[in-house]
């Protein structure tokens, strides 16, 4: 028994000095990254690929995605305002839902389920076929070069993935408050761009997208870049991206909008 208790206790012991090591070697690792982004801009054809791999692949999911979303606050808005009779306001409930919050947040999300987990798989497997290492025999810096021109694809891709799935929604709730239902055009409109501020809410959707970018590259590409050079190494670290990435995402945008609206 107490053998059994003297055990759990290592146990517990070595995977929180696990967790601690892998968090301080994660900083060091995206402080590298910043430190060699020079790179990343000298030559930006290397980042213009990434987000062509980062953002435009991921834009059917995001576009669709969005247009869906939107027809379903539409649906839902309509059905909760029709009750104390302001069906006109039913633009501003689908375009201040979209900027503040479903906008940013879902687009991380499907972007840390599409291009984080490509990120991670790919480093990953540039690591287990050795590729990484002998860009390192060959004097060439891996982070320079293979890692920072995808961290900046990823940063520069999510705000705008974001915006264009507030784009989709907003026209997705057009076309089921408007097409659909029957809601006065001018009002929809109207309302929409009397309620919705630039500053409050448009750029602070920006601002989440931005981080969230940040936040979901950096896990993915350290993810990729620590994975064990095997393909059940590969494999967990592609899993760990998407949750770390996702729960990551959640608990960024509480802080952020307790920050960002708590004088509203």
């Amino acid at each position: 028994m107490l053998e059994r208790g003297l055990a759990a206790i290592r146990g517990t012991g070595h995977r929180v000095v696990n967790a601690i090591w892998r968090m301080g070697y994660a900083s060091r690792f995206f402080f590298a990254v910043l430190t060699h982004s020079g790179m990343s801009f000298r030559r930006f054809y290397l980042t213009v690929k990434e987000i062509y791999f980062a953002g435009v692949l991921s834009l059917i999911i995001i576009l669709v995605s969005g247009l869906f979303v939107g027809m379903v606050l539409g649906l839902q808005g309509y059905e909760t305002l029709q009750k104390y009779g302001s069906e006109s306001a039913l633009g501003t409930l689908v375009a201040l839902s979209l900027v503040r919050e479903l906008g940013p947040v879902l687009a991380a999300l499907l972007f840390a389920s599409r291009a984080g987990s490509a990120i991670t798989a790919e480093i990953g497997l540039m690591k287990a076929t050795e590729q990484i290492t002998a860009m390192e025999m060959m004097a060439v810096n891996p982070i320079a070069r293979v890692v920072a021109p995808r961290f900046w694809g990823g940063v520069i891709s999510m705000p705008l993935l974001a915006a264009m799935f507030s784009a989709m929604g907003v026209f997705g709730g057009y076309l089921v408050g408007v097409v659909m239902i029957g809601v006065d055009d001018g009002q929809f409109w109207s309302q929409m761009q009397s309620a919705v501020d630039f500053r409050r809410d448009v750029l602070n959707g920006v601002i989440k997208s931005g981080v969230f970018g940040v936040a979901v590259t950096a896990i993915a590409l350290f993810e990729g870049y620590d994975a064990p050079p095997t393909a059940e190494g590969v494999s967990r670290a592609t899993t760990r991206t998407v949750v770390t990435s996702s729960l990551a995402v959640l608990v960024l945008d509480f802080l952020l909008t307790a920050f960002m609206f708590r004088g509203i």
